[in-house]
């Protein structure tokens, strides 16, 4: 039985983080403490150094040879599960889309466990439960976000393949909008050529090459199945290197890979870091939890809602969050043997907040945007009294 003293400490390791993110959004929404230049410099911090550095600090603690192999097969099947029944239901399905699909497996199967579910987990099941929400930051952050990634460039690369056959031409950018010299190589396809047409995001600046509402379900599959069937090797090769160029920039790759060597390093010969740079990593890892919150709340307060797409596809953006996910979760680890603890520690984790890091994707290549905030913005609100409820029903 759950006793009160238990749920005390939950609440004790989760309501700081909420208070740091409460304490950003009034500083901006009610007390103009921060411009919009400032809230950006914030935002960049956490990024390029907050983050990556708490990822290392987290990730080179464990255990590489000690890995739980049957967690890391629950959490690869339940992934496999939401992919195959995504793809089904895109390739047979009228309503079915690779844009909604690709949205659908990040609200359902990437919850943020690395600011939420590390201190949330720890405090319900005990600090020997932080190895296996390392497992899943490690997993998260090498494979699947790597896969999300590819799929968003191959998208990117079907509808230009799209433009290019129907003859269409890219929209010109305003001057005011032009981006610099540092982003312009980086972006300039996001740009042009890279559109999103089931979304109508307020300020894009992509192209809306088709108008899907007035194409036929017939003519919009015969389109997709045309470009799959003829993709080039040369556009393959593209791809690739885009996804190699985009990941060698991303701070967050460095921070995985080299925590994870230092953790087969040291889990190998029992070598512990030199104090100076474990002091140097701490200093800002131990800021980086909080400062990611205070991040998010200034994310949230700089929104003209709270709910931005919508309250139909907030309420789907739920379910797949908090039902479907831990429901696939579940059926996962039952079917690959795990009982007790790590049975009830996995399906809570998969009842998590939405991610950040799917949000920031999403942005980029401006894919259902509004969706993706709403479940890291509402996600986080309902978040504590979700999860607590899982744990108090696991635990009866």
């Amino acid at each position: 039985m759950i006793s009160l003293g238990d749920l005390y400490n939950v609440l004790s390791a989760v309501v700081p983080l909420y208070v740091a993110m409460f304490l950003a959004f009034a500083s901006v929404r009610w007390r103009k403490v921060f411009t919009p230049e400032q809230c950006a410099g914030i935002n960049r911090f956490v990024a390029i150094f907050a983050v990556p550095l708490l990822s290392f600090e987290f990730i080179s603690r464990i255990n590489p040879f000690k890995m739980n192999g049957r967690f890391v097969a629950a959490d690869v099947v339940s992934k496999a599960l939401v992919s195959l029944l995504l793809l089904a239901w895109a390739k047979f399905s009228r309503r079915g889309s690779l844009d909604w699909s690709i949205t659908l497996f990040s609200l359902s199967t990437l919850p943020n466990t690395l600011v939420m579910g590390i201190p949330l987990l720890k405090s319900m099941y005990g600090d020997e439960q932080e190895g296996l929400m390392i497992q899943v930051v490690v997993l998260q952050s090498i494979i699947w976000y790597t896969i999300l990634l590819v799929l968003f460039e191959y998208r990117a690369a079907r509808s230009a393949i799209l433009q290019q056959e129907n003859g269409e031409a890219a929209v010109p950018v305003p001057d005011s909008e032009q981006p610099s010299m540092e982003e312009q190589h980086a972006k300039e396809l996001h740009i042009s050529v890279w559109p999103c047409w089931c979304c109508n995001s307020r300020g894009k600046r992509s192209v809306q090459v088709f108008n899907r509402g007035e194409e036929s379900d017939q003519q919009k599959e015969e389109d997709e199945i045309a470009v799959d069937s003829t993709m080039p090797s040369g556009m393959i090769r593209s791809i690739l290197q885009m996804v190699v160029s985009k990941l060698i920039r991303n701070p967050n790759t460095y921070a995985c890979l080299l925590g994870l060597s230092w953790a087969l390093v040291s889990s190998r010969w029992n070598v512990k870091k030199p104090r100076i740079i474990d002091n140097s990593v701490t200093i800002l890892s131990n800021a980086g939890l909080g400062m990611a919150m205070f991040s998010l709340g200034l994310f949230m307060a700089l929104q003209p809602s709270i709910i931005p797409c919508g309250r139909k596809l907030a309420a789907c953006g739920m379910l797949m969050r908090f039902l479907v996910g831990p429901a696939v979760m579940a059926i996962a680890s039952f079917g690959v043997g795990i009982r007790g603890t790590t049975l009830r520690v996995s399906i809570v984790q998969a009842a998590l907040p939405q991610g950040i890091v799917p949000f920031v994707f999403a942005r980029e290549y401006n894919l259902h945007p509004e969706v993706l905030s709403t479940g890291v913005i509402f996600g986080m609100i309902v978040s504590l009294p979700v999860t607590v409820l899982y744990y108090v029903l696991l635990g009866l």
